[in-house]
């Protein structure tokens, strides 16, 4: 049974006229966008950041699309995200209504489902919908995601890329990182493909990053799934150990001043077939716990799926955007 706080957030009771159908936000306005270049580059990215608000108490469990909150915080996950796409790409990242990531966590898998297939994915398709009439004029594009927006963007691959193949044959890549991207959700949808190796086209590429001592079923972005995963720093989905010496380097934040700035290869990679994850052994535990203020718990480095491997990404992003211009 599908929770009544779902219901009532989702305002979708369409048997009778006592609720309105919710409606997608309106893409034709520029203040709907967090990002719409000026076009520089033959490749564009469309970009979905991660949960960007906390709700305060009587909130709805979906925000408004301009709720402060949500555009500080998109802005910021901007900077440490799709920012890894901007020196060959152009990136047009929309605004979207929400869930809050503290109870949507909470709620068994099949509610979760229903909640992000609702108002975030309705705005999301709109988004997409609209860049695609309006702004992608025909080139190749990566979609980029993290976090809640991944899991979005799972629902505009299987939906919207479904239902417009001509539009899916121009996907170089899909990142859909930091959501799970499960065996079944492929094989239920045979025109979705699996990254196999750093230089394949039309692939999604997916993991979510932890320590070696993080427990099953303690880490709550999995949401109990089992995901496909790949190395980010080899890009194979052997479960070799990548070594920092392997890696391009990772932004990470200044001490004092939080900001992420370029290091050196911060973190390691293992893929972990079976618990579905991506294994971190060289980062500071309980520094990192402590820098997110205990978000997650201790070993859980959603923060960091990109920053960790923020370099490796740019290269990989550029190379298979690449190997597709080539083709």
């Amino acid at each position: 049974m599908i929770a009544v706080g779902i219901i009532s957030t989702l305002v979708a009771c369409v048997s009778d006229n006592s609720h309105p159908v919710p409606v997608a936000t309106d893409y034709s306005q520029v203040n709907h966008w967090l990002s719409i270049p000026v076009v520089t580059e033959a490749v564009d990215v469309f970009y979905l950041y991660p949960t960007a608000w906390q709700r305060k108490a009587n909130e709805p469990y979906i925000c408004e699309i301009d709720n402060p909150s949500m555009l500080a915080g998109s802005a910021s996950a901007f900077t440490r995200t799709a920012t890894a796409f901007e020196p060959f790409a152009d990136i047009y990242a929309p605004y979207y209504r929400q869930a809050d990531a503290v109870y949507a966590l909470k709620l068994p898998l099949p509610e979760l489902d229903v909640l992000i297939a609702g108002i975030p994915t309705l705005d999301a398709v709109a988004a997409f919908d609209y860049y695609i009439k309006n702004f992608n004029h025909g080139r190749p594009f990566i979609l980029a995601g993290h976090s809640q927006g991944s899991n979005v963007l799972i629902n505009l691959l299987t939906g919207y890329l479904k239902d417009h193949p001509d539009v899916y044959q121009r996907m170089i890549a899909a990142y859909v990182i930091g959501y799970p991207v499960t065996a079944q959700i492929v094989e239920d949808n045979p025109h979705l493909k699996f990254a196999e190796g750093p230089d394949d086209t039309g692939v999604i590429i997916s993991y979510n990053t932890q320590a070696p001592d993080v427990v099953p079923g303690v880490n709550p972005v999995l949401s109990g799934l089992v995901g496909l995963v790949i190395n980010p720093i080899t890009w194979t989905r052997a479960e070799t150990v990548a070594t920092t010496a392997e890696g391009l380097g990772s932004v990470m934040p200044d001490p004092v001043t939080l900001v992420f700035e370029p290091v050196p290869q911060y973190a390691d990679a293992r893929v972990d077939v079976a618990n579905g994850v991506l294994i971190c052994t060289t980062a500071d535990e309980d520094g990192l716990h402590e820098l997110t203020h205990h978000g997650f718990p201790r070993g859980v480095y959603h923060s960091f799926d990109y920053p960790f491997y923020y370099f490796n990404i740019r290269e990989n992003a550029q190379n298979r955007a690449n190997k597709y211009l080539g083709n």
